[in-house]
């Protein structure tokens, strides 16, 4: 159970900040920035969730919705579990597990059956819930990133990272279903050597 009755402690104005069981860091120590940055694609998550409640309404947006409320849940932990020393693990602490990454995994299979396969990188847009989960994915790139850093100091559950990796390729196979689903072409890349101008 979480109590939560007040926004603000004052015990952070001093640029530090407590782990799950009291540890005290400095704001700027890389395990913060990378449980943050968790945050930040967790947040993200959300801009993609509620603008996907515009669409119409039907098992397949409510199907996407749930696995994006799943997804939250798993980043909120895995939050957790970044935030916590070794040493003060707790019973019943939520763990990121294989089952996780396979749960993933199977998703990005059973969309991919439906998408073409590309001739071209893909860019971000054409449509708003596509140019969302796009930077969610980068965000997850980046969130990847700060573990993977993170974990050259200290001892990381290895499922977490793969979770993370797996997590970008089902945002981007996502992006892709997105226009698919709605009917608005993919805005794939070309090598442009003329440039457009602005002619009034």
């Amino acid at each position: 159970m979480v109590n939560i009755n007040k926004v603000y402690t004052k015990t952070g104005d001093k640029g530090e900040t407590s782990l799950v069981g009291g540890r005290r860091l400095p704001k700027s120590d890389i395990r913060i920035e990378a449980y943050g940055t968790v945050d930040e694609l967790n947040s993200i998550i959300g801009l993609v969730r509620s603008v996907s409640l515009t669409e119409t309404e039907g098992e397949q947006w409510t199907r996407f919705r749930s696995i994006m409320i799943s997804i939250q849940q798993k980043l909120f932990d895995i939050g957790s579990e970044l935030a916590t020393h070794r040493e003060d693990v707790y019973e019943g602490q939520v763990i990121t597990l294989e089952s996780d990454v396979i749960w993933l995994e199977t998703i990005i299979d059973k969309i991919n059956e439906n998408l073409k396969p590309l001739t071209s990188f893909v860019l971000p847009g054409g449509e708003l819930l596509n140019a969302y989960l796009h930077q969610a994915r980068t965000v997850c790139r980046r969130t990847e990133r700060q573990v993977i850093h993170l974990s050259k100091q200290i001892s990381i559950n290895p499922f977490v990272l793969i979770f993370l990796n797996r997590l970008s390729d089902l945002l981007f196979v996502m992006a892709r279903w997105v226009c698919i689903i709605k009917k608005v072409p993919e805005t794939l890349w070309q090598s442009q050597k003329d440039l457009p101008s602005w002619d009034s």
